[in-house]
């Protein structure tokens, strides 16, 4: 398996229109957007697309567009599979992988649904691994919902030995965790990205390969520099990793909702409406959009600053 996915991974929102339809047009402005600000890959059809609240029509529909209009610039990786029985799963993830996108993703949560550890996580991966395409590139997410099931270094090293695996989104949010994580998946295909960013430099300096947290939607570029110039400006990258932590304390403040309103702000596209979200987060969360306006004006800041220092 010679497929490579790591770098700067968005975790890609679903744009709707006011009426709950997906807004394709503001969708591919999204592409466009995610694209010119660094992003390496693409994670379509995830927790941040809302895939739970999504038809599997809807999900393969995502998956084929986002494919189409990246048209090769960079890779495009997708998940979406949300089912608790393993046929419908298998469905899922087969309906996925038509779309031609460029790896498939496994959620770890649905490989042992009821939480009941032993051998049930195990038995569903070999289950799909021999009815799946050996040819096409997998991935693993430790999704949060509904539940966060992390890999056993037993699983993860199966996985990675297994030689079909290209990425884990490592949801440990614990650096010796990601470091540990590195180490057993050195000499393998299978790429550790972390996805907090509390700990996203230590673990670039670690030898993470890159960032797929949910703050790529507000500003994928910054990460993009902690990775490719960080090494080489430490200073600026220390104080620039305490801003980017920061400022991803909003998540809790009605994300994805957060993240549109955003986007709603850049022109990106013209709603803000969630599925996962059913309350108006200007309400509830005091001050909002004061606190975006801070984020923006650090992103700005140091925009200027890592310009600055490759001068």
């Amino acid at each position: 398996m010679s497929n490579k996915i790591d770098g700067i991974i968005p975790v890609m929102l679903t744009p709707f229109t006011e009426e709950g339809a997906i807004d394709y047009q503001g969708l591919e402005n999204l592409i466009e957007w995610y694209i010119a600000n660094g992003s390496d890959s693409l994670f379509a059809v995830c927790q941040s697309s809302e895939m739970q609240f999504l038809s599997l029509d809807e999900r393969v529909s995502l998956a084929r567009f986002v494919q189409q209009k990246a048209a090769g610039r960079v890779p495009v990786i997708a998940s979406g599979h949300i089912s608790e029985n393993r046929d419908d799963q298998l469905g899922e993830l087969l309906a996925a992988a038509e779309t031609g996108v460029d790896g498939v993703v496994l959620v770890t949560n649905r490989l042992d649904p009821h939480d009941a550890g032993g051998t049930t996580f195990m038995e569903s991966l070999k289950w799909l691994l021999e009815r799946l395409p050996a040819d096409l590139p997998l991935g693993l997410y430790e999704c949060p919902a509904p539940f966060r099931r992390l890999l056993t270094d037993d699983e993860l090293k199966f996985c990675a030995d297994s030689g079909r695996f290209v990425i884990l989104k490592d949801v440990s949010c614990d650096l010796e965790t990601v470091k540990r994580r590195i180490a057993l998946t050195t000499g393998s295909p299978l790429a550790i990205l972390n996805a907090n960013a509390a700990i996203a430099w230590d673990a670039m300096k670690a030898g993470s390969p890159g960032f797929n947290g949910v703050f790529t939607n507000f500003h994928p570029d910054l990460y993009k520099w902690l990775l490719t110039e960080g090494q080489a400006h430490s200073g600026l990258a220390d104080e620039l990793s305490i801003f980017l932590a920061l400022a991803a304390m909003a998540e809790p403040m009605g994300y994805p909702a957060l993240a549109k309103l955003h986007h709603q702000r850049l022109g990106t596209f013209a709603s803000i409406k969630s599925r996962a979200v059913h309350f108006d987060i200007r309400e509830r969360f005091w001050a909002l959009e004061a606190l975006l306006d801070k984020i923006d004006a650090g992103t700005a800041l140091y925009r200027e600053r890592v310009s600055a220092a490759g001068r």
